[in-house]
């Protein structure tokens, strides 16, 4: 499982880039971005939960069509719960996870620093990109480390 926010991740922040929109609306997604999320999929056969703050301006179904028009095949299974209540991207993923116990194999591919304090055990599923560059091919052969080898990364 792949537990992936978009700013930061598959769109770069560089505020001095401006973003492309494609036809649907949404941002364009950069091309290393692709590259590096599809090749994390291709080896691992994870599918994926959106944590992006854009989570619930698409329903799944939409967010499907978004990541096929940007030449992704990859599984999108669900996303967070509406931020109803303003949490932090930490506790978020906490609530879910506490949600979905079954889960126990993941990765977390994100920029937010909030994931910083979160538990020992699950800080060691976190992929900190750089805001500024998003998601690199180092980034994702640590994906693969996680969800490949999940026992190495518990506490």
């Amino acid at each position: 499982m792949i537990f992936l926010d978009i700013d930061g991740v598959m769109i770069s922040a560089a505020g001095w880039k401006p973003v492309e929109n494609l036809e649907d609306g949404f941002s364009a997604f950069s091309k290393r971005a692709i590259d590096c999320l599809q090749y994390l999929v291709n080896q691992t056969n994870a599918s994926i939960v959106l944590t992006t703050s854009h989570k619930s301006t698409y329903p799944l179904y939409q967010w499907d069509q978004i990541f096929k028009t940007r030449n992704l095949n990859v599984t999108i299974c669900d996303k967070l719960d509406d931020n109803l209540k303003s949490l932090n991207r930490k506790d978020e993923i906490l609530n879910y996870l506490n949600a979905h116990p079954e889960i126990e194999n993941y990765v977390i591919i994100d920029d937010d620093k909030s994931l910083n304090d979160l538990p020992h055990s699950m800080k060691q599923k976190l992929v900190l990109t750089s805001s500024l560059i998003g998601l690199t091919q180092e980034n994702i052969e640590r994906a693969i480390e996680i969800l490949n080898h999940p026992t190495l990364v518990e506490s």
